[in-house]
Order: C-alpha cells, then structure tokens, then sequence
C-alpha cells in the first residue's frame, strides 16, 4: 500500500514540478529521480512523504537553484 501511495505522489510531483518549471514531464521526471529531495522522499525516515506536494516542489527548485 504504501508504495502505491508514494507512487501516486510521485506522479504528481512529476507534474506539479513540469507545470510550474514549463519543461516536458520526461524532463521533470529526470530531475526528480537525480534530485537528493527525492533520495530523501523515499526514506520513510525522513518523513519527507509525509509533507505536501507543493512543499516538495518547493524543496526540489531550490535544490536546483542551489547547484
């Protein structure tokens, strides 16, 4: 269950992240997967799955903003 879950919220990272950056999801989906947001995301110990969609959006365009 919880992998479908974090499935779904992946998607619509994946999405939210395209939409708000005006890049193709393919695009949206590789920054993502290299992202350390997303390392941190998979982690049920970070507690990152527990955040918001958007707050992970957020962290993951300052991770960019930041290399």
């Amino acid at each position: 269950m919880r992998d479908q879950v974090l499935w779904r919220k992946t998607a619509r990272i994946i999405m939210d992240l395209a939409n708000r950056l005006d890049i193709s999801s393919e695009r949206a989906m590789d920054l993502l997967y290299k992202s350390e947001t997303y390392a941190l995301l998979t982690n049920p110990e970070s507690g990152l799955n527990l955040m918001s969609d958007e707050y992970i959006v957020n962290d993951i365009i300052t991770e960019l903003q930041n290399q």
